[in-house]
């Protein structure tokens, strides 16, 4: 875990090495003004010697501005050090999650990736900065105070050793008690994020259904929970500062008395005692920040565990060495094809898939929900990879091309379509970035969407709001339609994406496919029989896997289910679950 974050320091090194060199020499200067404060005292003040308290004074001043000069360079270069490592931790997270393939992504949860990308790094950035400065500069003080120390009495410092080990025995017994808490407390934050993010992306629907108090509820609970772990680590924090103003004060009490009993049996000089209980307070208050620093490396260990998990994370879909980097045609060959979403899982999602789909052909893909449609056209992109058998694209095996010319070579229109922040003419140029404003639109008018652009006042150049929000569902799938048919691919999917679009719409889509696109293959998932009943093949999936290939009209005579379908919406009632409970 060190080892993988160590790595994102990267170009801030040198200011991780200036950090501490400045810090050792702050507290060299600190440790010199309490000697030159005793010379003053016992050589100057006491003997009368002004030139000395004017020497030694001078000294102090040059010695201070050092110090603070040590301080200030400190200060900069560390802020400078922790939040670079924090900023190449979240670039790295963010580049390596990028890589992820479904099966990855699955893994982690969106909350989870959001909390590990902003809270994890925070705390991580913050203990970095600590032990820079006060992971140095702490020791240091206490060694070299200690060090001092003896050197003016060892038997007033024997008390600074008794007060260090009961200090750090209760800080020690402190940080185990408040370090279970904060473990879990971390934990909890994938939670609150969780219920703000689903609440903010589906306020809409939280409106429509009235259940505000439901999810004030929700954020509640999980805020509560964050409430009262913080409130018990901090309760068992509490203690450090009241056990820190004990031993301080009993330190200055048992120094002052024994200091003036020496004193006075002219053992001990007056300045020397000025000094020993300046180097008390150093050694105490290093104590005080060395516990401050093992408490925040509490907090953040958890969470650069969390970091390094995603920073660790191996796509299990690579590239291969030698990668094909052309895609002949879209043919598409499923030859026994068996998949599991995990390696360990009992039983497969998709089981013996055979198929062979010409290019330039249409296909259809109809089936319940949750029996794999999805997934069956995801391992064409491959977004996971089969366990059994393989999926041959352009008489090649998805696993020797380059993904990037895979993918562009495929393109899938997903179920829940995604629009971004810009203009329409920025998200249709997600296909295809150097795509002209003819292209866009040629493209737009195939996928039925140039008439409703048109109509803005704007044009494509209508700004898109987050999440699409200011267009419908069904122009929002006819702006994803055209953005994919500007990759001009070799293979397009199209995954339940024209569900919000009325059927004289969808027919018009689909001429427009058949016109302009004779050559790629039109892979089309649906629920309305209307929608692929002009295919060359339909697949029927049951229960992960085909249970029935054919044209239209040969799946009425041999296949019991489509033909309860057809039926059923044909004569105007029912979606595809309610026919198959009623017809098979």
């Amino acid at each position: 875990m060190l080892k993988t974050l160590a790595k994102e320091i990267k170009q801030y090194k040198v200011a991780s090495i200036i950090t501490p060199l400045f810090m050792i020499l702050e507290v060299i200067c600190e440790m010199i003004i309490p000697r030159l404060m005793s010379s003053i005292v016992d050589d100057g003040v006491q003997k009368g010697d002004m030139n000395h308290i004017y020497g030694m004074a001078g000294l102090m001043v040059l010695v201070a501005v050092v110090s603070l000069a040590a301080g200030i360079g400190g200060g900069v270069f560390g802020a400078k050090a922790s939040t670079g490592f924090a900023k190449n931790l979240r670039e790295s997270m963010f580049k390596n999650i990028q890589k992820f393939s479904f099966k990855e992504i699955d893994k982690y949860s969106t909350a989870g990736l959001v909390t590990r990308l902003t809270t994890d790094v925070t705390n991580v950035q913050n203990a970095y900065q600590m032990i820079l400065r006060m992971f140095v500069r702490s020791p240091m003080s206490l060694i070299i105070a200690m060090i001092m120390a003896f050197m003016i009495d060892g038997r007033i410092a024997s008390v600074y050793l008794v007060a260090v080990i009961f200090l750090a025995t209760g800080l020690g017994i402190l940080m185990v008690l408040a370090m279970k808490h904060f473990r879990r407390l971390f934990e909890k934050y994938d939670k609150l994020n969780e219920s703000v993010q689903e609440n903010v992306s589906s306020i809409r629907v939280v409106k429509a259904y009235v259940r505000e108090d439901y999810e004030k509820e929700k954020f509640n609970e999980a805020s509560g929970a964050i409430y009262k772990l913080g409130l018990a680590a901090e309760k068992v924090l509490s203690f450090n500062n009241p056990i820190m103003i004990f031993t301080i004060n009993a330190c200055i009490l048992i120094i002052s008395w024994l200091g003036a009993h020496f004193i006075v049996a002219e053992t001990l000089t007056t300045g020397d005692l000025l000094a020993l209980l300046n180097y008390c307070m150093n050694i105490l208050f290093s104590l005080m920040m060395l516990s401050m620093v093992f408490v925040m490396l509490t907090m953040s260990a958890a969470s650069a565990k969390r970091i390094s998990e995603v920073l660790e994370q191996e796509s299990s879909i690579v590239n291969p060495e030698k990668p094909v980097m052309e895609v002949g045609n879209g043919d598409i060959v499923f030859k026994n094809v068996n998949f599991k979403y995990h390696d360990d899982g009992e039983n497969y999602v998709l089981s013996d898939l055979n198929v062979n789909i010409k290019s330039g052909q249409t296909i259809g893909v109809i089936g319940g929900t949750g029996t794999g449609k999805t997934t069956f056209v995801s391992l064409i992109s491959r977004f996971y990879d089969v366990n059994e058998g393989e999926v041959l694209v352009g008489g090649k095996n998805v696993r020797e091309y380059d993904l990037d010319v895979l993918r562009d070579n495929v393109a899938m229109v997903l179920q829940k379509n995604e629009l971004f922040t810009g203009t329409i003419l920025d998200n249709l140029r997600w296909g295809d970035e150097k795509a002209t404003e003819e292209d866009c639109i040629k493209a737009a008018k195939i996928a039925q969407a140039h008439d409703f652009v048109s109509s803005f006042p704007d044009g494509y150049n209508t700004k898109i709001e987050q999440g699409g929000t200011n267009v419908s569902g069904g122009q929002k799938q006819r702006l994803c339609i055209a953005r994919a048919l500007l990759k001009k691919p070799k293979i397009l999917i199209l995954d339940d994406s024209t569900s919000a679009v009325d059927t004289a719409t969808d027919s018009k889509i689909r001429t427009g496919f058949r016109t302009e696109l004779p050559d790629m293959t039109k892979i089309i998932i649906s629920q309305r029989i209307s929608s692929v009943m002009d295919a060359d093949q339909i697949i029927v999936i049951e229960d992960g896997t085909f249970s029935a290939i054919g044209t239209h009209e040969e799946l009425l005579k041999s296949n019991e289910m489509y033909a309860s379908l057809y039926e059923a919406q044909t004569s105007g009632s029912g979606d595809f679950d309610e026919a198959a409970k009623g017809g098979v």
